[in-house]
């Protein structure tokens, strides 16, 4: 039986049956059996933009795949460079497909002279990394004329590799400027995570030598911010995309996206939390206040999940093996409190808040010595390969170029007075 629903448009008698095809209803068949009426979803909380084969995520169940592979077996066996092909690519690349795939990542993540000294040394000695970020991606679309170039695979399959090895490099830079540190050229012979983490920290050493398992816990969180479905980010990049803006200014777009506090900001906001609570003693008269609606519990919750955010339970893991490393953070034990209260008070339960990815990331950025403001930046570096796989994708669709309808509440038609006359 094909799953349909009925829908009666009261104005006129007439019944219209309309079918429900993965999950969702065509807008374009409810629109011509009821003509005249738009759907209004603001912040399109339940409106499907687009088909998409590259992430599944269920928020009840909290479940979360790259291209049919659970999270947690990805970040368990794989590395980010990776997903980073399965995401754009379909598939895991064999052995020869990897090893093609991770040279030519590594021999990009050079950027041009001029990008540093006379675009990224521009600007103002207390510049935000981050905005930084922002400018550089966009400005790489002036130094490779070839990304307008869509329609040729080779082609974009170039700006994809660019893109996805340069990251990096921009956002050490980025950093590095901001601090009023020399920049550090790639050093090739390193692995991704272990070379941004050089860039980011070499001084004067002959070779930066970045510890195992802080580099591994890194390309962990690598792997788990890579894509998650249409988020704000990921359609800021469709949208642009949908107009066949290059895949560089496109990824400045969702990047800018990213910038703003609701969606890359809330890992810097616990921080901030947990900071303000101090100490075990506190935490009591903090959740009193949250439950007063007076404060929020920063780290609870996702607009998506309304289960335990699978990505929360793999960084809690992860952050036991970098402070190992590094010490454990008072701020940690806050948070493990903070977490235990949580989830057994019937307050917290029955609004189903649980610990989201940003609850212990920041935490373990902290750890590792990057200062807040580039807690955005490490989330934009992985996203890129999830963006870029929705850019690719929005182009093998042929989508038609985003443009949303509105509901009009402003005047009626008003005749013009002169201004003598107001």
């Amino acid at each position: 039986m094909t799953e349909s629903i009925t829908v009666i448009d009261n104005r006129t008698g007439e019944s219209h049956e309309i079918p429900i095809r993965n999950g969702g209803v065509a807008a374009k068949d409810f629109t011509k059996a009821v003509p005249g009426v738009w759907f209004f979803d603001p912040g399109l909380v339940s409106t499907a933009s687009t088909e998409s084969a590259i992430t599944y995520l269920d928020g009840e169940a909290g479940i979360l795949r790259y291209r049919g592979y659970p999270i947690e077996q990805l970040a368990e066996k794989s590395t980010y460079l990776e997903v980073a092909y399965l995401l754009n690519y379909g598939e895991l690349p064999t052995t020869e497909q990897f090893a093609s795939w991770k040279r030519e990542v590594t021999y990009h993540t050079y950027i041009h002279e001029n990008v540093r000294k006379r675009f990224l040394e521009g600007f103002n000695y207390d510049a935000h990394p981050m905005g930084m970020l922002v400018s550089a991606i966009a400005a790489l679309s002036t130094y490779y004329r070839d990304s307008k170039v869509l329609f040729e695979p080779e082609v974009l399959h170039k700006q994809v590799v660019r893109l996805i090895a340069k990251m990096p490099t921009l956002a050490a830079a980025a950093h590095r400027f901001s601090v009023g540190m020399p920049f550090v050229y790639p050093d090739n012979s390193l692995d991704y995570t272990q070379n941004f983490l050089s860039m980011m920290w070499k001084v004067a050493e002959p070779r930066y030598e970045a510890d195992p398992v802080l580099a591994r816990a890194l390309d962990i969180l690598f792997i788990l911010h890579a894509d998650h479905e249409q988020n704000c980010g990921t359609t800021a990049m469709r949208t642009v995309a949908s107009s066949h803006g290059d895949p560089y200014v496109a990824t400045a777009a969702a990047t800018a996206a990213l910038y703003g506090p609701r969606h890359g900001g809330a890992n810097e906001a616990v921080l901030k939390m947990l900071a303000k609570i101090g100490s075990y003693d506190n935490i009591p008269a903090y959740i009193e206040e949250v439950k007063k609606g007076n404060v929020l519990l920063e780290g609870f919750g996702h607009r998506v999940y309304k289960n335990y955010d699978p990505r929360a339970k793999i960084i809690k893991q992860t952050a036991d093996s970098v402070f190992s490393i590094t010490g454990r953070s008072r701020l940690l034990d806050i948070a493990l409190k903070l977490e235990e209260i949580a989830l057994a008070d019937d307050y917290f339960i029955s609004r189903r808040l649980y610990p989201n990815v940003d609850f212990y990331s920041g935490l373990i950025y902290q750890a590792m010595g990057f200062p807040t403001e580039m807690f955005t930046v490490l989330f934009a570096i992985p996203r890129t390969s999830g963006w870029l796989a929705h850019f690719q994708e929005l182009l093998d669709q042929n989508q038609k170029i985003i443009r949303p309808r509105q509901l009009y509440t402003g005047a009626d038609t008003r005749d013009y007075v002169a201004i003598d006359q107001r």
